[in-house]
């Protein structure tokens, strides 16, 4: 693919801002070239006119580059009952969740949500995610699928489940593990996908259940291992009545060998001292997410505890979908900075753009390629813009430095403020041109 350049102004951070002073960690550009090539960032630096000679230049005036976002946590089913109304967490899924995701036994209708959620997610600029699918093998094959036309890294899974759910929606051990086995075989490491073991939760796996689970994690290295981990209180209970001899609901996971890099634990609202311990430990990562523990009354997310500097645990954002009740990260840390400020911290811009971006990536154990604006990098972008509405272009104005900036944005933004989304080094959505959206096929807007 021939190189082509961004020009705008480029934000992305060279540090963990909740290990160093967050003013201290962003890296900064104000007019910059960004050069990709073959899917990958070849050179950042000052906008210059001669190293710009013969390049194919998609200029953005106002516009901020940022590496783009990562989301740790979303069930793409659940798109279709995003802002259900008015149930806790386990009564939720009954009435909702479970419902809706019988429905993907069609594989057409799994290739209609897909091709829904895809497009939600590139609009609010996130070009990563920790996908949930369903128990059914052919809503793992329509994601994929999906994902691979627009050639997102996306990881994701078939759910296995044994028991305390529908019959429409429980396997069993042996077919668990055959229909995992079958889709790893086909998917992860094809093109930019990656797949992820995806036990639902503790209570809808038996023993065995989550045996095999652990048998295909060990049998595949490079997989991911997802699942839910704390999110109320009254599930705690449900575990620890389902798992009798263990310490912890994290222990429930951990004795059946599903903790270590690349496992990641949705929500973790009501962690102890001993589970963050063992998380920082074994390198396994939680997914803070804020507007789905809000909407359902979870509890607070303990951020700057998780990440505390003598034993900091991996954290990530994420939107959950539909107890999340929006795609953008904007939104999400709009929410991130609420549950932060109830618990007595002080969420900057910097720790936002870190748990969205690099630090993301860290958690999801691909720093290496994803999260910053750096040579390298796989040129996945997101230009936001702070004139995206009336009042945020308006109280932009009066904006004193950078940090101040990007708070702006991270509270009053929201998909709108997404002008453009790069994906491996091609513009998959703009959101001034019609269409908004192109395949990885077609590879440029016209005109």
């Amino acid at each position: 693919m021939a190189a082509r350049g961004l020009r705008g102004e480029v934000v992305s951070l060279r540090a963990d801002p909740f290990l160093e002073a967050p003013e201290t960690c962003l890296e900064h550009i104000p007019d910059a070239l960004v050069v990709v090539e073959d899917g990958l960032i070849a050179s950042v630096g000052p906008w210059d006119d001669a190293r710009a000679a013969g390049l194919d230049v998609t200029h953005y005036p106002t516009g901020i580059i940022a590496p783009g976002f990562i989301d740790a946590h979303v069930h793409y089913p659940q798109t279709q009952m995003i802002g259900a109304f008015g149930e806790g967490l386990l009564e939720w899924l009954e009435k909702y969740t479970f419902v809706a995701e019988q429905d993907f036994a069609n594989r057409v209708h799994a290739e209609e949500v897909a091709a829904v959620f895809l497009r939600e997610l590139l609009r609010g600029g996130t070009t990563t995610a920790a996908v949930y699918c369903t128990v059914h093998p052919q809503s793992v094959e329509a994601f994929f699928a999906e994902s691979e036309r627009f050639d997102t890294r996306m990881i994701a899974g078939k759910v296995l489940m044994d028991r305390n759910a529908p019959e429409a929606l429980l396997d069993t051990p042996e077919t668990a593990y055959a229909d995992s086995k079958a889709l790893i075989e086909r998917w992860h490491g094809r093109g930019r996908q990656l797949y992820c073991i995806t036990p639902r939760f503790a209570p809808s796996c038996s023993p065995a259940e989550l045996a095999a689970a652990a048998r295909l994690w060990a049998e595949h290295p490079g997989t991911y291992v997802q699942t839910h981990l704390c999110e109320t209180t009254a599930e705690i209970d449900w575990v620890m009545d389902l798992f009798p001899g263990h310490s912890s609901y994290l222990d429930v996971y951990d004795k059946a060998g599903l903790v270590g890099p690349r496992a990641i634990f949705g929500h973790a609202v009501h962690m102890d001292e001993a589970d963050f311990c063992r998380c920082h430990e074994s390198g396994a990562a939680l997914a803070h997410c804020p507007t789905s523990n809000l909407f359902l009354g979870s509890g607070l997310f303990r951020v700057f505890e998780a990440r505390r500097a003598d034993r900091p645990v991996h954290v990530a954002l994420g939107t959950d979908l539909g107890a999340g009740t929006a795609f953008s990260q904007l939104r999400s840390l709009d929410e991130a900075y609420k549950v932060a400020k109830l618990g007595g911290e002080k969420l900057t811009a910097a720790h936002g753009l870190w748990l969205a971006t690099r630090g993301a990536a860290d958690a999801l154990q691909l720093g290496d390629r994803l999260g910053r604006v750096a040579p390298g990098m796989e040129a996945d972008l997101v230009v936001l813009d702070p004139g995206a509405t009336p009042i945020l272009g308006f109280r932009s104005r009066f904006a004193r430095d950078l940090m101040e900036r990007l708070f702006v944005l991270m509270i009053l933004g929201d998909d709108r403020a997404v002008r453009a989304t790069w994906v491996a080094g091609r513009p998959v959505y703009d959101r001034d041109r019609a269409p908004s959206f192109l395949h990885a096929a077609e590879d440029a807007f016209p005109g």
